[in-house]
């Protein structure tokens, strides 16, 4: 029996039901949802189950969101930094491009493609990636270009644009036939990786090839557009030695801090000069992001090439030493690794803990607050995978929280990918490539949207599958569960060729009547989308 059909018996047997049922079991994740909505919640207060697992649904956003924006992206940003070996100008030249496709991508998309991941990991979830990478494809190549448009008029980069839309529409195609013959194999989960693979290079060598027609070789280009960030809270310093206000609150004589003040002043994640000249409504939602950034400040490194001391906290970063690769343990397989008794007697985490304590006390003994160490940069890996690890455990519980209600409501994963998942995880890049376009740069968010997406698709698809291989056999079957899946995957490629045909017939140029078609668009496919998971479009029996 399948699971959501516990809806259909009656409420006093539903908590056997779940119990007793192996498609009610939810694979990996923290907390069992299915058990605590139909057995710990009475019956007639399961609105109130809904509502807080709502809550908690979005909470998981911001989860994701925070982790992503402060501690993955600038710990990636560092590692990429890092690993340019030589500073050649030739070198740095194609490094470049290569960084925007490759730790960029992989930065911005790390939540789309860790959900991914997650849920290609369990063939009960599967439906819920599909729905998601191609929903995210539909939401952002409509409503966010769109809105790009009617935001800022602009004429868009010709032949980067075609580009992306062929190779976007090269891994659409790909993923339309996996459906259509309702599996895929070892080759072609490999494939999906090769083919980023192949669109990195070509990024690469159109870039060489553009400068060496404009007689530049191999030079970089003399200006580049700046880099918006993508949360109004990051265009301006943080914490209190941030110097918002200028110089003005800097000591007049050079003093030493305490390593207790460099600690406490590491900890805290609001500026108090800053708190007072924001609007409530960031205040509101500063005050729900505080626990998140405070319990991921204690866990994760961050290193920041941009700083003078590279974001060095001494006290804080000897206790990374002791708290990230605890955390990696007990979020690996929801804390089965860390939970693992060695012979029977020492659990993995108390081992952890006593080599992470004796290396942190090294650390300390032999750094100072004042000055970095030389393997500093090792912080960036450990921050990094720290950062992964988080959004990883949140992206399971994101999952099968969105299991659980689409029982609960009795709804497909598909229509739940396209919708919830699709809308959290790309309600980030929306309003960070908007912010772009309103401050001057449009051309830039339009590449974005189509760039971005590239990676979690080919990256989302590829890397899911394999996993999944990993544990069971060496091919996967991709069967869709409904009309809604064919809908979506044709949508998808729809929007892609009206933009591959309207684009190039205004010679580039869009404006607002291009923005308006691409949001009516979605709108219209959301309609319809919605009247199939409910029946009221469907296939009339032959």
């Amino acid at each position: 029996l399948q699971c959501w059909e516990v809806r259909k018996r009656n409420s006093s047997e539903w908590c056997r039901f779940v119990r007793s049922n192996p498609d009610c079991r939810l694979d990996g994740g923290f907390l069992d949802y299915l058990e605590g909505v139909f057995c710990v919640f009475p019956p007639r207060l399961l609105p109130l189950a809904v509502t807080l697992y709502a809550l908690w649904l979005l909470y998981l956003f911001i989860i994701l969101g925070v982790t992503a924006e402060k501690f993955f992206c600038p710990n990636l940003s560092a590692i990429s930094t890092n690993l340019k070996l030589s500073h050649n100008v030739a070198v740095f030249s194609l490094m470049f491009p290569l960084h925007g496709v490759t730790f960029l991508a992989f930065g911005n998309g790390a939540p789309d493609v860790f959900s991914a991941v997650v849920a290609f990991s369990d063939p009960r979830t599967a439906g819920l990636a599909i729905g998601a990478i191609f929903g995210a494809g539909v939401f952002v190549t409509t409503v966010v270009a769109g809105g790009i448009a009617l935001v800022k008029p602009f004429t868009a980069a010709s032949r980067p644009f075609l580009r992306d839309v062929i190779f976007y529409m090269v891994a659409v195609f790909l993923t339309f036939m996996i459906l259509y013959f309702g599996r895929i194999t070892l080759g072609e989960a490999l494939g999906y990786l090769g083919l980023y693979v192949f669109y990195v290079f070509t990024v690469v060598l159109c870039t060489w090839i553009h400068r060496r027609q404009r007689g530049d070789g191999l030079a970089p280009p003399a200006t580049w557009e700046p880099e918006m960030p993508t949360d109004a809270e990051e265009q301006e310093s943080s914490g209190t030695n941030s110097g918002d206000y200028g110089e003005e609150y800097q000591p007049l004589l050079p003093s030493r801090e305490t390593s207790l003040r460099i600690l406490t002043t590491a900890l805290s994640p609001l500026d108090y000069r800053k708190w007072r000249r924001k609007p409530w409504y960031w205040r509101l939602f500063k005050v729900f992001k505080v626990p998140v950034e405070l319990v991921l400040l204690l866990t994760v490194p961050v290193v920041d090439p941009d700083k003078d001391d590279l974001n060095w906290k001494r006290p804080l970063n000897c206790l990374h030493v002791l708290t990230s690769p605890l955390l990696c343990v007990l979020t690996l397989k929801s804390g089965a690794y860390g939970l693992y008794q060695i012979q029977g007697i020492f659990p993995v985490w108390g081992l952890v803990t006593l080599v992470g304590s004796f290396l942190a006390i090294i650390t300390f003994i032999t750094t100072s607050n004042e000055e970095p160490p030389k393997y500093h940069c090792v912080f960036a890996f450990l921050g990094f995978l720290a950062s992964a690890m988080w959004i990883n455990a949140a992206a399971t519980e994101l999952v099968n929280i969105l299991r659980t209600l689409g029982i609960i409501f009795q709804l497909s994963n598909t229509v739940l990918g396209l919708t919830l998942l699709a809308w959290g995880n790309s309600i980030g890049d929306t309003f960070s490539d908007l912010t772009m376009a309103r401050q001057g740069y449009p051309r830039m968010a339009f590449s974005a949207c189509f760039g971005g997406i590239i990676f979690n698709i080919l990256v989302g698809v590829g890397l899911g599958c394999l996993l999944q291989m990993t544990s069971s056999q060496l091919v996967v079957k991709l069967e869709p569960d409904s009309l809604l899946v064919w809908i979506l995957a044709g949508a998808l490629g729809l929007s892609l060729v009206f933009s591959f045909v309207s684009v190039p017939a205004q010679c580039f140029q869009l404006g607002k009547a291009y923005g308006v078609c691409l949001i009516l668009y979605y709108l219209a496919f959301l309609c319809v989308a919605l009247l199939t998971e409910f029946r009221v479009i469907h296939l009339s029996a032959v």
